[in-house]
């Protein structure tokens, strides 16, 4: 049976699930999904309780970051969506505007991985960025052999989403978009 994973955007109300997700074993707890979101000043201390701290801060700001995915209740996968002009630096693409939103990463608890959780995860931030208005959605998957910035996804999970190709940032990562 295939699961149904339900959504929250991370607020000052669910940030103790994104917390609890990212420390847990396994999780991306190295990063905090701060990479395109730090800005110069941040970068100079890119480690983990630093980069959990400025996600914090964004957070407890009421800056849009992303959505917890929930089997059952329980907190199991993470998709980071939020508009363009919230990151800082490194997607390509078109200009950010509050009409553009960025979804940048996907994380899947183990335990949950290998049952097609990425295309709701997809969908669910389609969903999202709609809710708030945007007019496109940009992702920046890689090829399925990519050996790194495979946290953003593949290209064909995209594709089946109707995500279509708008170029390249750098040797590995699509620029693809979606129409909302």
């Amino acid at each position: 049976m295939s699961l149904k994973l339900t959504f929250k955007p991370v607020t000052a109300e669910t940030v103790g699930d994104f917390e609890a997700l990212f420390g847990a074993k396994g999780g991306p707890n190295w990063c905090w999904c701060m990479a395109f979101r730090a800005t110069s000043a941040e970068l100079k201390d890119a480690k983990s309780p630093a980069r959990k701290r400025q996600i914090l801060e964004r957070i407890n700001g009421g800056v849009p970051v992303g959505l917890v995915a929930y089997d059952a209740g329980k907190p199991v996968a993470w998709v980071s969506v939020a508009p363009k002009e919230t990151f800082q630096r490194g997607l390509g693409g078109v200009e950010a505007s509050d009409k553009v939103w960025s979804l940048t990463c996907m994380f899947i608890a183990r335990d949950h991985r290998k049952q097609g959780l990425s295309a709701q995860l997809i969908e669910g931030a389609a969903r999202y960025a709609r809710r708030h208005k945007a007019r496109i959605l940009e992702a920046y998957p890689v090829d399925s052999d990519s050996p790194s910035y495979r946290h953003m996804g593949f290209v064909p999970a995209f594709e089946r989403a109707g995500f279509v190709e708008d170029g390249r940032e750098g040797t590995r990562r699509h620029v693809m978009h979606l129409p909302l």
